[in-house]
């Protein structure tokens, strides 16, 4: 697909005199009603009739009134639900020629050339199946005369993408599937309650997690709520594990711990290829240490509830994507897969995706355990590589002499205790002494400042806010002070998590190394803000958090409107002048406009928004979702919107406005906050080792290029280490947001999902990527 194959057309009318159907199949996940509704409006959109397809193949095969067309309205409100809403079913039916065949007749008599699945890799192969011997079922059909020639002429070739659908994470080439967020939220749902009454009784807790294949959830699991052990299918625990696992058990015990968690993925397996259970660890932790021990299977729970705001969001991106991959397709494109790889939507080659994931099956099957953790994927293998180096190294007996201080900086979020734990942790590990600097900059100017152990984090990945405290203070009016308290304290590096200010306060620290040699040691911020806002890093810890606090909210408001009400509901999210939380949760919730700082508006514009909501209330759907970001205008505030809304709308709909403020920062920290805290502060004390060796000269450390002040930030597809200087030209300082966000991309998606006339760009292609197979280790 070339870059500029259709930056000319017009996306409103791709799709003009085309079909598009499309279908749920295999195992439900959450966020496959996203993933549909983006399909439908899309597709619609486009200029294209849509159809749904009613319990997947079957559906298919069966025909009549499984093939439905869909309206924009009939996929209103689907957001919010849990499994698939159109239904799925495993189908025998369709695994036969003959079944096919009727598949293709029902097809051809629609004229459906268009297939948008949404399943596992069975479903997705079964439709690159369907695809290649198209040709053939069309020549049989027309033999038989069920088809005309002109039918089959019209329907002479089968488009097909396909979006992952599965909640173990188990397919090959994307970073997440569809529904696996979601699973994460309810299985850290358990274990938190687990937790607490566990510690009442100093209990060990086994929890087993779907994954037959796949031990991705019991892996991230594992890493966010600090588990001691995890069995996973795709790495076999050592041949002497049961005794290992004991003196683990021990160990922690004797720390003073009063839990024991283990997680147990359900196709766990021993080096031989026997089944590990939950059942089998039970007995021995129970007859070999005498410790009170409970097996819980979580099972379908898994499966179930609402999905999260990244599954609705994934599925949405998802489902845009699928329909331009389809309507741009030609008969030579290979059926291609849409999935994500960082924060960007991709298309692979399906059955590339397909033969990889047979291949880490092959590797296990084999005994190759490295193989299959590394054709996983890098997402996989850096989660089990962070687990390694948190869960299975004892502290070393010989210190490194070095001290790492680790403070809190600007307001808390959910997740800065994950990331300040795992690099205690991981300090600790590398033999450092690690201090904890209490009450941010003000703290390290007083001296609040003390050594902080490897008990004394433990269980902190499930707390919110910040156990360190934290404050807005920059360091610039207390420079001596500081510069005095890191030489008598004998700070050697510097860890700091928080938001902008933390990013402000690690600049002029950077500068003040002129005049205070004292500030010359290496330094690195963690970006932690429910806003989203830190420059170098696209996502920070405890925004999703806070996204997944406004969507839940923004469904409950909604469903108030329930039945025959008109009404229109205006909320405020927080961000100061970062439009992100409003953008993202307009995505998940299904708002009709989310008015931001970064995208200017004028009366026109609210004019614009008024007459659509006007409009929509004609229809079956009777009620509006406007979210507006804080800081988005100082004279268009939610008062004076509110106060339009009501005016233009009387008569037609009624208005209420709820302003969400701190609710957002709070609660407990999602799985994705927890998991990506761990991971960060790991990595950053891994990178400050590194980088103290580098500065180490004559006795003592000094650094003071602007390589050893860096921020540790997730770009694209990697995390990334960029120097605090270098940030500076690409930050507008006076409303604290970078100048450059990649999520303004995606703002078009949630206008057109609103059902608003604008113009989707295209110039900006997804090419067909290949997934690399990493062959050379196989002998292949």
């Amino acid at each position: 697909m070339s870059k500029n194959l259709h930056s000319t057309m017009d996306p409103t009318k791709m799709g003009i005199g085309r079909s598009i159907a499309v279908l749920t199949s295999g195992g439900d996940a959450q966020g496959m009603n996203a993933a549909v509704r983006a399909t439908v409006r899309v597709g619609l959109y486009t200029g294209a009739k849509v159809y749904f397809v009613h319990e997947g193949y079957q559906g298919l095969v069966d025909g009549g009134d499984n093939i439905r067309p869909a309206t924009w309205e009939s996929v209103s409100m689907m957001l919010q639900l849990g499994g698939t809403v159109i239904g799925s079913a495993r189908c025998k039916d369709f695994r036969s020629r003959e079944g096919r065949m009727t598949a293709a007749c029902n097809l051809v008599k629609l004229g459906i050339t268009n297939l948008c699945v949404i399943g596992g890799d069975g479903s997705l192969t079964g439709a690159n199946e369907f695809r290649t011997e198209w040709s053939g079922l069309l020549a049989d059909l027309l033999k038989a005369g069920k088809i005309t020639d002109e039918e089959a002429k019209k329907s002479s070739h089968l488009n097909i993408v396909g979006m992952v659908g599965s909640i173990d994470n188990d397919f090959c080439g994307t970073d997440m599937t569809i529904g696996t967020d979601s699973a994460l939220h309810r299985i850290i749902e358990v274990v938190d309650a687990i937790t607490t009454t566990a510690q009442s009784h100093q209990r060990t807790f086994i929890l087993e997690v779907m994954g037959r294949h796949c031990g991705y959830l019991a892996l991230v699991t594992a890493l966010a709520c600090g588990a001691d052990w995890v069995f996973i299918p795709e790495m076999p625990p050592d041949e002497d594990w049961e005794n290992h696992l004991c003196r683990r058990l021990t160990d922690q015990r004797a720390r003073g711990s009063r839990l024991n968690v283990i997680i147990v993925a359900e196709g766990a397996i021993s080096r031989d290829g026997k089944a590990i259970t939950s059942d089998q660890i039970k007995k021995l932790v129970t007859d070999r240490l005498g410790f009170d021990t409970r097996a819980t299977v979580l099972g379908h729970v898994q499966r179930g509830g609402t999905p999260s705001a990244f599954d609705r969001i994934l599925g949405s991106r998802m489902g845009v994507e699928a329909v331009m991959a389809l309507l741009e397709a030609t008969p030579e494109t290979p059926a291609c897969v849409v999935s994500l790889s960082g924060n960007q939507a991709v298309r692979l080659p399906l059955m590339e995706c397909v033969q990889v994931t047979k291949d880490v099956t092959a590797a296990m099957a084999e005994g190759r355990f490295e193989d299959a953790i590394k054709l996983r994927g890098k997402s996989f293998e850096n989660n089990w590589n962070t687990y390694k180096l948190l869960a299975h190294i004892n502290p070393p007996d010989v210190k490194s002499n070095i001290n790492v201080a680790i403070m809190n900086i600007g307001a808390p979020c959910a997740g800065m205790n994950a990331a300040v734990r795992s690099a205690v942790r991981m300090g600790i590990i590398q033999g450092h002494t690690m201090l904890a600097v209490y009450d941010g900059f003000d703290g390290l100017a007083n001296g609040q400042i003390e050594p902080i152990t490897w008990t004394s984090v433990s269980g902190w990945t499930g707390k919110g806010g910040s156990m360190l405290g934290t404050k807005r203070t920059l360091p610039s009016k207390m420079l001596e002070e500081i510069s005095q308290n890191i030489a008598k304290f004998n700070i050697h590096a510097l860890v700091i998590i928080g938001g902008f200010e933390a990013y402000v306060g690690g600049l002029e620290l950077v500068q003040a190394r002129e005049k205070y040699e004292e500030m010359c040691i290496p330094m690195v911020v963690i970006p932690a803000t429910v806003s989203n806002n830190v420059p170098g890093s696209d996502f920070s810890i405890g925004a999703d958090t806070a996204l997944n606090t406004i969507t839940s909210t923004c469904d409950r408001i909604k469903q108030s409107a329930a039945g025959t009400k008109r009404r229109v509901f205006i909320v405020e999210t927080m961000g100061g002048y970062c439009g992100y939380l409003a953008t993202m949760a307009g995505l998940a919730a299904g708002a009709d406009a989310a008015y931001i700082f970064e995208e200017k508006f004028n009366i026109k514009d609210l004019e614009v928004n008024v007459e659509h909501l006007l409009e929509k209330m004609k229809t079956t759907v009777k009620r509006g979702l406007i979210l507006r970001n804080e800081s988005c205008n100082s004279n268009y505030t939610t008062d004076f919107i509110f106060s339009l809304y009501s005016e233009e709308g009387k008569g037609v709909f009624d208005c209420r406005k709820n302003v969400l403020g701190h609710m957002q920062q709070g609660g407990t920290p999602t799985p994705f906050d927890r998991n990506f805290g761990t991971k960060m502060g790991a990595k950053s004390v891994l990178w400050l080792t590194e980088k103290l060796k580098e500065c180490y000269r004559h006795g003592r450390i000094f650094a003071n290029t602007p390589d050893s002040a860096c921020v540790l930030g997730m770009r694209k597809r990697a995390l990334t280490f960029q120097p605090l200087a270098e940030l500076k030209a690409d930050t507008d300082f006076e409303h604290r947001i970078p100048k450059t966000q990649w999520w303004l991309k995606i703002r078009p998606i949630m206008k057109i999902l609103a059902k608003y006339k604008i113009k989707l760009d295209t110039s900006e292609h997804t090419d067909m990527e290949h997934v690399i197979k990493k062959r050379s280790p196989l002998g292949k």
